[in-house]
């Protein structure tokens, strides 16, 4: 498979896989890992690598694993200096590691998920070199200083530097060169990428060869390719920016011979241009007209076009947030037999997989038309690392553990059926994933566990193992096989223009692709943002990693309509109404399934939840004399809104760092807070019974809405609705409208339910897409209510004491509740039925999650990161010196800010995660 050309260049275990995401790979020294017991102390030989993160050692015994120390979770790396007494046996000096996890890869040689052992533990190593020893430990201190920095951007800039510095120490060995006659042109820095990783090295070209000459040797000295052997060389964007280069020995290959990343354009624009011009009559520079003329005509297949398009579009096999896109052309995958003069076999390539379901596109289309700018249709894009690696896990699995900090993906959400696959596009609420080139090729070993790896077990029992495929296919040959025979088929050939022109002409952007319905986020696309623009390190590096995460639209290659395919017609196929509108039942809570607007991506989400143990503190501010009660913030973020049991509002800017507001509205606690859309207004709900409406721009109470008969507890707004929980045994649920013809624009309340309770409630909550509310009581009752006619749908008497707080996952099929009786529950919404139920060590008050991952607020003032799978904490993150009491996560799970009673003892941080901790006097 083409796309692990760069794995076949050697046979070693390490690999760069092996290392975080943007980590460098420095320097490796040959080394004995010492280990001591009572009886005798055991020495094993192998490769100690120090990384810009890690220290890696690679034993040369395959059935010892390899050991990987993140530099920050180091305590202590220490020079020991030799033994000197002539009167004892000599003994060499040796590195000593006090750290706190250490993390254990390919044990037995087996590629699996990664384990990790989380305790205080000293690893001691001796290099066979020992005069190197006590430079190797200077370096790692440096190294160990720039991991502990608080800031990303810090962090990111002092490791450049010591690349840099690296880089400048080194140039290219021109030994290395094939000829002693060859003249060299330029050299220059450059790293090389490859799917999730960069290595960097020197680049040098001459009169006869590109060369590339890898900082640390890896995976070999120099990688050599032949000018006359090129066929195609294309610029590249790389992370949004000109930097790119990649080089093709091949004319029909989707997978390069290198793809090198520049440190400027300039540098990038002169070895490209010396190439071309010296290739220039050796080699035919195509543009997409001359591509598209072909195929329209027959000389190329449709398979071809398709690779050439996205090589033009920037599409890379290196790059997996680039990767090349293909499109679902058969929508049958239950029938025994494929019947390709039938229309309704395939898929309507006039429509985005979006676009498909009529009912899934009315509710993304309803949202849509009341987001504010700036608006999209889909929350998740069709090509993303995620989903080329959810793909190819069984030929990459070190690419998906590398993706997902050494973890697979739960069972039932890998890649096991094709049919269950489609239908998910069909229907599931944030998946219009497309597919891969391997869909189309001869190798069907990603449709096959050849590697048998343990890809865990499902609900149903089943191991996870080959793909199942349809029943029109033998065996996995056959399907891709019969799956290439489609594309190239008569109907996909007069079709197959139409989906080029939402993936790559005129209806990717503007008014058509509002019309096409074809609309993703902004930062998707060439153009939507410039990071370089972005003054704040920190957010620069979020944004930039977000988008990556995120996957990209293909750089536009037409802007008007593409020209039809002549083909002969042997048969007159129609399409049926039935491939137009497919049936899709839905339940009342598949109907919430839409993520939130502000949802960029479940890949950039999962990365997130998976980063959440590595919280790290930032800072933490004492704002209120009494318990933290609810908390909001802006749409911008600037602002940060807090009540308390002191019954006050503060306003807190995030920029500033300083406490700017305080308001208070009667003498009892406040309960909880919301900010509005339009960040201009304030709802505070109060124990005296009433909801005050605070106006940001005016500094005032704006309103006050007066409608229970005891304290209001909780809140929570979508569009112009209001629901209100309170002790009185009830949830109101009221219409809220300007009146314009007010010079204070003051509201109307208009009551449109009341929905009763047998004990007061104690908090409230909707989904995502505002169609399911769920309320949780005194008494410990849950139940879910339809929001559209106010009726019940689940009750559940689930806990033994006050539910504290509860709330629906992302895709609305479960909801996760805690209470006093220090109990987390999931229910299933369809059913009502208590899925999980964990017993605390101590009491949850407040939660953000996931649908997977939960991180809870516990009494005693730490933050709790629960495994829902496994049902384990597997962080413990010290917070506040009292109860954590309330939390809020921002939608892109970007921001989080933790309140609570007594002191915040600490304030946490996590790569691409800005955390504030509010604490009361």
């Amino acid at each position: 498979m083409a796309f692990f050309r760069a794995q076949e260049r050697t046979k070693e275990r390490f690999s760069l896989l092996l290392l975080d995401l943007e980590e460098y790979y420095f320097e490796q020294h040959t080394a004995y890992h010492v280990t001591s017991t009572l009886k005798k102390q055991r020495k094993i030989r192998g490769s100690f690598k120090i990384c810009s993160k890690s220290i890696i050692f690679d034993p040369e015994e395959l059935g010892e694993p390899i050991i990987k120390i993140p530099l920050r979770d180091c305590k202590k790396i220490e020079f020991v200096e030799e033994e000197k007494n002539p009167f004892n046996e000599p003994r060499p000096s040796t590195i000593s590691i006090l750290c706190k996890q250490v993390i254990y890869i390919k044990e037995s040689n087996v590629i699996a998920p990664y384990r990790n052992e989380r305790e205080e533990k000293t690893l001691t190593f001796q290099l066979e070199v020992w005069s190197k020893t006590e430079d190797v430990v200077q370096t790692l201190l440096q190294l160990h200083r720039a991991s502990c920095l608080e800031k990303l951007g810090d962090q990111t800039a002092m490791i450049a530097a010591n690349l840099q510095s690296r880089m400048a120490r080194s140039s290219f060995d021109k030994n290395c060169f094939q000829s002693v006659a060859e003249n060299p042109h330029m050299e220059c820095a450059v790293e090389m990428v490859m799917p999730l990783v960069c290595n960097p090295g020197h680049v040098c070209v001459t009169d006869k060869n590109l060369y590339f000459q890898p900082l640390n040797g890896y995976p070999e000295n120099v990688i050599q390719i032949e000018l006359h052997n090129v066929r195609r060389i294309y610029k590249r964007r790389h992370g949004l920016r000109p930097l790119g280069l990649e080089v093709f020995c091949s004319e029909n290959d989707f997978c390069s011979d290198i793809y090198l990343k520049f440190d400027n354009t300039a540098d990038r624009d002169e070895i490209y241009y010396y190439i071309a011009t010296f290739l220039e009559n050796h080699m035919t520079e195509h543009t997409a007209e001359s591509y598209m003329l072909q195929w329209q005509r027959g000389h190329l297949s449709s398979y071809q076009y398709l690779l050439h398009l996205n090589n033009l579009a920037d599409r890379s096999c290196n790059d997996l947030s680039q990767y090349p896109v293909f499109p679902w052309v058969i929508a049958d995958y239950t029938s025994p037999r494929l019947d390709m003069t039938n229309a309704a076999t395939f898929r309507d390539l006039s429509k985005p997989v979006g676009a498909l379901n009529k009912e899934r596109l009315d509710r993304l289309l309803a949202r849509y038309r009341g987001m504010p700018e700036p608006s999209f249709m889909y929350g998740s894009h069709y090509s993303s690392p995620g989903y080329v690696l959810f793909y190819l896990v069984r030929v990459a699995p070190e690419h998906m553990l590398c993706l997902q900090n050494g973890r697979y993906d739960h069972a039932d959400r890998m890649f096991n059926s094709i049919g269950e696959t489609w239908k998910n596009c069909l229907e599931g609420a944030t998946d219009f994933k497309e597919l891969i080139p391997e869909f189309f090729g001869t190798d069907p070993s990603f449709l096959e566990n050849r590697m048998s790896l343990d890809l865990g077990r499902r609900q149903n029992g089943s191991l996870v193992g080959d793909v199942v495929l349809p029943p029109w296919a033998t065996d996995s040959s056959d399907f891709l096989q019969k799956h290439k025979d489609a594309l190239e088929s008569q109907y996909v050939s007069e079709h197959l223009h139409e989906w080029i022109d939402l993936v790559f002409g005129f209806k990717q952007r503007g008014s058509e692709a509002v019309a096409a319905h074809n609309v993703f986020h902004p930062l998707t696309y060439e153009g939507g943002i410039d990071c370089d623009r972005i003054v704040d390190t920190d957010q620069r590096i979020a944004m930039l990693t977000q988008i990556l995460e995120f996957g990209q639209t293909p750089t536009q290659l037409f802007t008007s309509p593409h020209p039809q395919r002549i083909t002969p017609r042997f048969q007159n196929i129609t399409r049926s109404s039935s491939i137009n509108s497919p049936d899709a039942e839905l339940s009342p809570a598949s109907q919430g399934e839409d993520s939130s607007f502000e949802d960029l991506t479940e890949e950039s989400r999962k990365l997130a939840w998976a980063n959440m143990e590595s919280l790290k503190p930032v800072s933490r501010h004492k704002i209120h004399k009494e318990a933290v009660t609810g908390i909001a913030v802006s749409r911008d973020g600037s602002a940060v809104f807090s009540t308390s049991q002191d019954s006050t509002l503060k306003m807190f800017s995030k920029e500033l760092k300083e406490f700017q507001r305080s308001m208070s509205f009667c003498n009892m606690p406040l309960s909880s807070c919301l900010v509005l859309a339009d960040s201009k207004t304030v709802v505070c709900s109060s124990w005296d019974n009433n909801v005050y409406f605070y106006s940001i721009p005016y500094g005032r109470r704006q309103d006050t809405l007066m409608g229970h008969d005891d304290a209001v507890s909780k809140m929570c707004w979508f569009e112009n609705t209001l629901y209100t929980a309170s002790w009185d045994s009830t949830v109101k649920v009221w219409e809220c409208t300007s009146d314009s013809s007010s010079a204070h624009k003051r509201s109307q309340f208009n009551l449109l339910g009341e929905l009763e309770h047998d004990a007061g409630v104690n908090t409230v909550g909707l989904n995502p897409a505002g169609t399911l509310l769920v309320s949780g009581s005194k008494d410990g009752t849950v139940t879910i209510w339809d929001t559209s006619n106010y009726r019940t749908l689940q009750q559940i008497h689930c806990h033994s004491g006050t539910i504290h707080h509860m709330a629906f996952s992302p895709d609305s099929r479960h909801v996760l509740s805690v209470g006093a009786d220090s109990c987390m529950k999931v229910i299933d919404v369809q059913t009502g039925m208590v899925i999980s139920s964990v017993k605390a060590e101590e009491e949850q008050r407040c939660f953000c999650w996931d649908g997977n991952w939960v991180l809870c607020g516990g009494q005693s003032g730490d933050l709790l990161l629960w495994d829902l799978l496994t049902n384990t904490v597997t962080k413990r993150i010290p917070a506040h010196s009292g109860a954590v009491t309330a939390m809020w996560m921002s939608e892109l799970c970007t921001t989080l800010i933790t309140g609570g009673g007594g002191t915040p003892s600490s304030l946490r941080k996590q790569n691409k995660k800005v955390v504030l901790v509010i604490g009361s006097e």
